[in-house]
């Protein structure tokens, strides 16, 4: 998975998406912490691109937008609560990404069928998959 910056870049994104509702609660800030070490990024660094965001990388394969989308999603439902600027927020950079508008209208509309929200990756991965054939 990508080089350090992407992968800064990426937590830096997910930070701002966390903070869309002027907030970020425990549960976000903790999701986010065990995504950083996931990618291989300590505390430190990672506290630190709360203050000082990393320069923004375009994530190269439609594979690592769509994990990334997926993360963003999680990210959205962890503190179980959805504010429409949220879902606003995520859908406008799936299109940043260059994914479908209609799977990820269908991946916002479909996540309300799983408990918490939390729709499986390979639910995800079909619906997209469905849209790329």
């Amino acid at each position: 998975m990508g080089t350090y910056e992407e992968k800064l870049s990426i937590l830096s994104e997910m930070i701002a998406f966390a903070r869309v509702d002027h907030s970020m609660k425990r549960s976000e800030y903790e999701f986010l912490l065990k995504v950083a070490s996931n990618l291989g990024v300590d505390k430190e660094t990672f506290d630190g691109l709360l203050k000082h965001r990393s320069p923004k990388i375009n994530l190269k394969t439609q594979a690592e937008r769509i994990v990334q989308f997926h993360r963003l999603l999680l990210l959205m439902n962890v503190d179980r609560e959805q504010h429409k600027s949220e879902v606003d927020t995520l859908y406008n950079i799936g299109l940043k990404m260059g994914l479908p508008p209609v799977a990820i209208g269908q991946v916002l509309e479909v996540m309300h069928r799983y408990p918490d929200n939390v729709i499986p990756p390979n639910v995800l991965i079909d619906i997209f998959k469905a849209h790329y054939n």
